[in-house]
C-alpha cells in the first residue's frame, strides 16, 4: 500500500513537473518595435532568435509599425488593459510614461555593471525624476552627411564648422551648377522636423523651457527658426524638405541629388553600400555644425528605450529580453546600423572597422546631445512647434509670431 501510494505521489509529482515546465515554456512576450532607421526588422528577428534559441522557455511575438505610431499604439494598448510586454520608446516620452504609468520603473534590476558601462549620455534617454524606466537601446544623434565628390569638384577643401558656413559651401555649389538644391532636410510636420530644430537651437545656444515654461520663441530659439526659412526660401534647400521624412532625405542623398544632409548614425552605412546608394565610396560624415561664438558642434538627443510596461504579466522575461537585446555582445554585433551604448565598444576594433570617420564624429556629436524638452506634456507642445515650423517655411506666419502662437498653444 505504501509502496503504490510513494508510486502515485511520484508520479503526480512528475506530472505536475511536466505541466510546470509547459505552463514555463509557454511564456510569450509581445514586443512592440519601431519598423525604420537604426536597426531594421530583419536585425531585431535575428536577435531576437538568438535569444529564443538561449532562452527556449520564452517566445516573443514582433510588432513593428512606423515611429509616427509608436506612441499612440503603445498607450492604446495600455489602456485596453495591455497587449504589450515590452516597447521600444524614444527619449522625449519618459516624463509621460512615469506620470500616466506606461512603463515599470526598471531602478531595482540594472546591475552595478550596467551603470558603470553605459555612457551616462546614454542613461539621460530612459531616465525622469531620478528613476529608469528602461534600458538604452539606440543611442543617436543627428549628423552632418556630405557628398565628398560634389565638394572636389566645387573646390571646397573641408566640410563646413558653422552653419553659416554650410549656407555658403551650399551657395557655392549652387553657382557653379553641380546641384540645384545642396540640402536636404527632414522638414515634415512630424518630429523629424523637431530633431532638426532642437539640433539647431543647441547650435545657437538656445533653450526650449526655462522653470517649465516655454523659452524658445526668443534667444537661440527663434534664431535656430530663421536659420531654417533662410535655408529654405534662399533656394539652397530642396523645397520637398517640407515634405520629408529621414528615409527621404537618405534615398535623395544616396541618388547623388544631395550634396548635404542632416540624418541619424544609420545612413553612413546604408549610404555606403553600393548595392543601396549611387555615393558609396563619396560619404563624408562630421559632427553637426557649431554657431562662431556660440558652440563648436551640436546635436540632439534621439537615442530611445526599451521599457517594460506596468501591465505585462511576464515583468521578469521581459527584462530579460531586454537586457539580451541592449548586452555589450549584441550591441557591438549590430554596430554598422547604430552605434553601442557600451563605452568600452569604442575602443573595440571590430566595431570601429570601416567606419573610423563616423566613430570620430560619433565622440564629438554624441558628448554634445542636447535633449528635447522634459515634460509630461511634450506631444502637445512638439505638435506646436511643428505648426510654427511649417508656417514660417510656407511664409505664412514670421517665426517670432509662430513661436509665440506655439508657445501659447504647447499646454505648458
Amino acid at each position: 500500500m505504501l509502496k503504490s501510494t510513494k508510486m502515485a505521489l511520484l508520479g503526480a509529482a512528475l506530472i505536475g513537473s511536466s505541466l510546470a515546465t509547459q505552463a514555463h515554456a509557454e511564456t510569450t512576450l509581445n514586443a512592440l518595435f519601431m519598423a525604420q532607421a537604426a536597426y531594421s526588422e530583419a536585425d531585431v528577428r535575428a536577435m531576437t532568435e538568438a535569444f529564443t534559441k538561449a532562452n527556449p522557455d520564452v517566445k516573443v511575438n514582433l510588432e513593428f509599425v512606423p515611429y509616427e505610431g509608436l506612441h499612440d499604439k503603445t498607450v492604446l494598448a495600455q489602456g485596453s488593459g495591455g497587449g504589450y510586454d515590452v516597447v521600444l520608446f524614444d527619449v522625449i516620452w519618459p516624463a509621460e510614461y512615469a506620470t500616466n504609468k506606461v512603463l515599470l520603473d526598471i531602478s531595482p534590476r540594472v546591475t552595478d555593471e550596467m551603470k558603470k558601462g553605459v555612457l551616462p549620455g546614454a542613461w539621460t534617454t530612459v531616465q525622469y525624476d531620478g528613476k529608469s524606466y528602461g534600458m538604452p537601446w539606440i543611442l543617436d544623434t543627428k549628423y552632418l552627411f556630405y557628398n565628398k565628390e560634389i565638394l572636389e569638384k566645387a573646390g571646397i577643401k573641408a566640410p563646413p564648422k558653422t552653419w553659416d558656413e554650410l549656407a555658403e559651401q551650399a551657395k557655392t555649389i549652387k553657382d557653379k551648377g553641380l546641384l540645384a538644391t545642396p540640402i536636404a532636410w527632414s522638414w515634415s510636420q512630424a518630429e523629424a522636423a523637431i530633431c532638426d530644430y532642437a539640433t539647431l537651437v543647441s547650435a545657437y545656444g538656445g533653450k526650449f523651457l526655462d522653470n517649465g515654461k516655454p523659452a524658445f520663441q526668443t534667444g537661440g530659439g527663434l534664431d535656430a527658426l530663421k536659420y531654417m526659412v533662410s535655408s529654405y526660401s534662399s533656394g539652397i534647400s530642396n523645397p520637398n524638405s517640407k515634405e520629408f521624412l529621414e528615409e527621404d532625405v537618405r534615398k535623395v542623398f544616396e541618388n547623388g541629388e544631395a550634396a548635404f544632409a542632416l540624418n541619424w548614425t544609420y545612413m553612413y552605412n546604408l549610404a555606403n553600400d553600393p548595392k543601396e546608394s549611387k555615393v558609396a565610396g563619396k560619404v563624408g560624415v562630421v559632427p553637426a555644425p557649431g554657431v562662431a561664438g556660440k558652440s563648436e558642434v551640436s546635436a540632439v538627443n534621439g537615442s530611445m528605450g526599451l521599457g517594460i510596461t506596468s501591465t505585462s504579466k511576464h515583468p521578469d522575461e521581459a527584462w530579460k529580453y531586454i537586457a539580451f537585446m541592449t548586452s555589450q555582445p549584441v550591441q557591438n554585433q549590430y554596430a554598422k546600423l547604430s552605434l553601442p551604448i557600451w563605452a568600452s565598444s569604442y575602443e573595440d576594433p571590430a566595431v570601429i572597422k570601416g567606419q573610423e570617420e563616423l566613430i570620430g564624429a560619433a565622440k564629438l556629436g554624441l558628448a554634445a546631445m542636447f535633449p528635447r524638452p522634459t515634460t509630461p506634456k511634450y506631444q502637445e507642445l512638439s505638435t506646436a512647434l511643428q505648426q510654427a515650423i511649417q508656417e514660417s517655411l510656407l511664409g505664412q506666419a514670421k517665426p517670432e509670431d509662430a513661436l509665440k502662437t506655439a508657445a501659447e498653444n504647447s499646454g505648458l
